[in-house]
């Protein structure tokens, strides 16, 4: 498969993920969660699927597109650990949360995510779904949208 056709079925398989996930929680309370806002697309995908839920957003740096800047006050900005902490420490509840950091080895990645989770679990509300492109620990497994290949995209919940 080519990088090309790659990046597209990861697109994809997020992107329909998101919306399956929204779905499922459309009767939970809670906000979202975008971790790695990067460009913002997601962020936006999310703002259309849940114009009705505050997102919250984390990165190191604010560098995405102009039209996909967050409002300051849903913005943390620095390490995913102290902008948990701090969500955790506002009683912030979230019934979707979407996580995409990574460094691009797989390995790292894989670790990060592990480290994370309990973090994560923190913040979640009892059944929130988690959309995830790595694999966590801690939550219940869930069988996403049958198109999208086990390994490709993630789904948990809380």
């Amino acid at each position: 498969m080519s990088r090309l056709d790659s990046m597209l079925r990861r697109f994809t398989a997020q992107r329909d993920g998101l919306n399956w996930a929204a779905e499922k929680v459309a009767q939970l309370p809670g906000d979202a969660l975008d971790m790695g806002l990067g460009n913002g697309r997601t962020y936006d995908h999310m703002r259309e699927i849940m114009p009705d839920r505050r997102i919250w957003v984390m990165d190191r740096i604010l560098q995405c597109h102009h039209s996909c800047v967050p409002p300051e006050q849903d913005f943390l900005q620095g390490e995913a650990e102290e902008s948990l902490a701090k969500l955790a420490g506002l009683g912030v509840e979230v019934a979707l949360s979407h996580y995409d950091f990574g460094f691009g080895v797989k390995e790292k990645d894989v670790a990060e995510a592990a480290r994370f989770s309990p973090l994560i679990a923190k913040v979640m509300v009892k059944g929130g779904i988690i959309v995830s492109g790595q694999p966590l620990v801690e939550f219940k497994a869930l069988q996403g949208p049958a198109h999208i290949a086990p390994d490709r995209y993630y789904f948990y919940q809380a």
